[in-house]
């Protein structure tokens, strides 16, 4: 299933392995992001349930220079996790990146495959527990193929993470592909292309819209491989919520948690307690398209997904054994940095929430490490004169913030 635009994508590729990195760098920092986290992993795709000892086998399906395949593998490998991961592209450039960041880090438990994700069935590769397929889908010819494909060797009770591309927080993009469509056609060798789009950057007039487009950076700081992957490939589709939804119905999915979740609820953003009743009367996928349409920040949307015809795994919020875990952050300096206005204020892309906190928030997050349960939180907090009932009932409030910004997360099992 190749066509003109995917040649010239292979070739982009190899000439601009995506994203830029260096593996002498990796001695700095791991990289982290969504989706494919592996407490996200544990939470809205085994719906913290599948026990840790249990091997993990994952899938990166277009995995590039490795920022994925690196963050998972590393974050199995401190935390003594078995499995393995997959890494699959058609790039031998990305490969090399990819191969020599895993080597950096000393990592043993990565697996390194050249090939297409259209190529999955019959490959013999999978099943797979988990699949991340980000930033792919959308510069293929048939998009609902490829899910299709990364679908046949998903592993019963798994889950595929997405990212694909997003209309309204791309503005301007499209227009200046166009221009650059007719002053540097694809025709063209990669190194010409990258010249033109450079000039034409710094001499674009201020009116364009992606000069007034500060959540996309990629042509600024991302070096030829960013200005090139934004301005100059030769497919890229953006999905509004309601194509990405039917897009991963088609596919026989359903979508799991969309990241993060409290981006999607318009009544994060309205207040309004006449458009809130509104709201009420909307489906998920008509509340998630609205605050795309309201909010239009959003450059990309990541979702995690499940097979359509599987239950989906209700978390245990309600057992005292659970331990919750956060991502990324450290509950005791959360806490003790809290606004006392039970607010806490989250930033999207320039867009400020304010998010409600029950009386017992900071309580409650300076006691979560990852190692302490619900139970034994409630035991500490009733030391102190804490009542069990209130423990559990500002929990749940605090989950219902704290969760959908995606980082109040409940650990998988021993």
């Amino acid at each position: 299933m190749t066509d003109a635009p995917d040649r010239h994508l292979a070739a982009q590729y190899e000439a601009f392995p995506y994203p830029a990195r260096d593996p002498r760098e990796e001695a700095r920092r791991l990289i982290v992001g969504s989706p494919s986290h592996l407490r996200e992993i544990d939470h809205w795709i085994f719906g913290s349930r599948r026990p840790a000892s249990v091997p993990l086998r994952a899938l990166f399906a277009g995995g590039g220079t490795g920022d994925g395949t690196i963050m998972l593998a590393q974050q199995m490998a401190w935390a003594g996790r078995p499995g393995e991961v997959t890494w699959l592209d058609r790039s031998a450039a990305a490969r090399r990146i990819a191969d020599g960041r895993a080597a950096a880090r000393k990592l043993g438990n990565i697996r390194f495959e050249n090939g297409s994700l259209l190529d999955l069935p019959g490959s013999g590769l999978g099943p797979f527990d988990y699949i991340d397929c980000c930033g792919v889908l959308h510069h293929l010819p048939d998009p609902l193929a490829g899910l299709c494909s990364l679908t046949s060797v998903l592993a019963p009770g798994g889950g595929i993470g997405l990212m694909v591309y997003a209309p309204h927080g791309r503005t301007g993009v499209y227009m200046l592909q166009d221009a650059l469509r007719l002053l540097a056609p694809d025709s063209e060798a990669p190194p010409a292309r990258i010249d033109i789009a450079r000039r034409l950057w710094r001499q674009v007039p201020e009116t364009a819209w992606l000069k007034r487009n500060p959540w996309l950076t990629d042509h600024i700081s991302g070096g030829d491989a960013g200005l090139y992957d934004l301005l100059l490939n030769p497919r890229d589709r953006a999905y509004t919520v309601p194509d990405l939804a039917a897009l991963v119905a088609e596919a026989g999915l359903r979508i799991a948690c969309w990241v993060e979740p409290v981006r999607y609820d318009p009544d994060a953003y309205l207040p309004d307690p006449r458009l809130r009743a509104r709201t009420a009367t909307m489906t998920p996928i008509e509340r998630a398209a609205l605050a795309e349409a309201i909010t239009g920040n959003m450059g990309i949307h990541i979702l995690y997904c499940r097979r359509a015809d599987e239950a989906e795994p209700e978390r245990p919020w309600e057992d005292p054994a659970s331990v919750p875990t956060l991502r990324e952050m450290d509950g005791a300096a959360l806490a003790k940095g809290l606004p006392r206005d039970g607010t806490l204020p989250v930033t999207f892309d320039g867009l400020r929430v304010n998010l409600p906190l029950p009386r017992l928030a900071g309580a409650i997050l300076q006691r979560v490490d990852g190692r302490r349960s619900f139970g034994a939180i409630a035991d500490e907090l009733a030391a102190n004169g804490v009542s069990r009932e209130a423990f559990w009932r500002d929990l749940a409030a605090l989950r219902q913030s704290m969760e959908a910004m995606n980082r109040l997360l409940i650990a998988a099992p021993a």
